[in-house]
């Protein structure tokens, strides 16, 4: 158990054949993901609460939780005084356990990298962490968020070292910049999010910073 059990989730949702089938995966593993994250020392948590509480100081700021799994940032972020919090994920399973903490005023069904039914300019920040790593949310999502997203809002989220290139993230967001719709604001040195895992020890990830334009 521990460790091991958390290792077990985490291989099967690195080689999920597909979004249906990692949807499936986080139903199940809604049950014991928070518990199971702690035992791997996961930090994604601790380091984008203090960046949004860094860039968002309002507390009344109207926040999507994108890729929202159980909630646990929004608790954080709630306990901090944030009471305008929204979130998202394609899992039910994870979306009753983010809807249990009573601390999210919205909370829907949607998948990164697809429409997202949110108007022009919906929210203050945006934040994610965790979905953009091997199998999950794709760059292309960042087209959407950055719609979704009042001018002069923040984006911060976290995306995996080696998928930051291999997968495209750094040139729709380099093209997204060259735009003039976002500009980069901040980047945190290279961290291990799950530093105890005896499988993902090694896996790098890196939290991020951008700032709407407007």
């Amino acid at each position: 158990m521990g460790k091991d059990e958390t290792d077990r989730w985490l291989e099967q949702v690195y080689q999920a054949s597909g979004r249906e089938d990692l949807r499936k995966l986080y139903d199940s593993w809604s049950e014991s993901y928070d518990a199971d994250l702690q035992h791997v020392g996961y930090l994604h948590a601790p380091i984008i609460t203090g960046l949004v509480a860094r860039h968002v100081p309002s507390r009344d700021a109207a926040i999507l939780d994108a890729g929202v799994g159980t909630g646990a940032i929004g608790n954080i972020l709630s306990l901090l005084g944030y009471n305008n919090l929204s979130g998202l994920d394609m899992s039910e399973g994870m979306l009753a356990k983010a809807r249990a903490r009573e601390c999210y005023v919205d909370l829907r069904k949607g998948v990164l990298g697809e429409a997202l039914d949110f108007p022009d300019g919906a929210f203050d920040a945006i934040l994610s962490t965790g979905t953009f790593t091997t199998g999950h949310a794709p760059a292309s999502a960042f087209h959407e968020l950055t719609r979704i997203l009042e001018p002069g809002g923040f984006l911060l989220f976290t995306v995996g070292t080696i998928i930051w290139e291999e997968q495209g993230f750094g040139q729709v967001l380099d093209g997204l910049v060259r735009a003039k719709k976002l500009a980069a604001v901040e980047t945190t040195p290279i961290y291990r999010p799950l530093p105890f895992s005896p499988l993902e020890s090694g896996f790098t990830t890196r939290a991020h910073v951008y700032r709407k334009a407007g």
